[in-house]
């Protein structure tokens, strides 16, 4: 049996390079490219296809983990397999929650790749063995660790907005981001929203 893919990175470059990997496997036919998240959810919702090859990051746009929610989301759609050059938190545990089937960052050797490809066709969770090793970590101290929504108002801490802004952005009210930083200040051990930042950064929580 065959397994159809569709390649979504904004890079063409990396799409070839992909293209050219997955192409040595008899089992495998890339059957369709995209450059944007857009592209990507319209592609998978015609049909067609087995596997998405997810990049997180696109130039503009939707966001490489809403598409995902939004392939998911589609009865009897295709999987999900991330496949990026970022291993925070943040970006884990969005794509996660979106339904990926899988994540695997970039520098995965072939062989690696093809295999969580069929491991998603299939069915079931390949994630790369340092993102599985982050995941057990924050089980095994589910107090220390920042929730979701704490790493998701830490990133745009990072990015230099205040909290009048990210309570826009979020859909939150002040009190409640305040309430956020309060508890993120608490686990990482820190006193300001710069070292928060850098912190958080240093332990790959976020990016930067």
């Amino acid at each position: 049996m065959t397994i159809r893919l569709l390649l979504a990175d904004d890079h063409p470059v990396v799409r070839a390079g992909l293209r050219a990997v997955l192409d040595t496997e008899p089992d495998f036919a890339v059957v369709a490219e995209a450059a944007t998240a857009e592209r990507a959810v319209e592609l998978a919702a015609a049909g067609g296809v087995d596997v998405v090859l997810m990049d997180l990051q696109f130039g503009s746009g939707m966001h490489g983990s809403e598409a995902t929610a939004a392939i998911t989301a589609v009865p009897d759609g295709p999987k999900v397999l991330v496949l990026t050059t970022y291993d925070t938190d943040a970006d884990i545990l969005a794509a996660v929650e979106a339904g990926a089937s899988g994540y695997l960052l970039k520098d995965a050797p072939p062989e690696e790749l093809a295999a969580a490809v069929r491991t998603a066709a299939a069915g079931q969770s390949a994630l790369a063995p340092a993102v599985a090793h982050r995941l057990m970590d924050r089980m095994r101290t589910p107090a220390e660790a920042l929730t979701k929504r704490e790493l998701e108002v830490l990133q745009l801490v990072g990015e230099g907005l205040s909290n009048q802004q990210i309570s826009k952005v979020l859909f939150l009210s002040q009190a409640t981001v305040k309430s956020h930083l309060v508890h993120v200040f608490a686990k990482l051990g820190v006193d300001s929203r710069t070292a928060a930042v850098a912190t958080a950064t240093a332990r790959r929580l976020i990016r930067r």
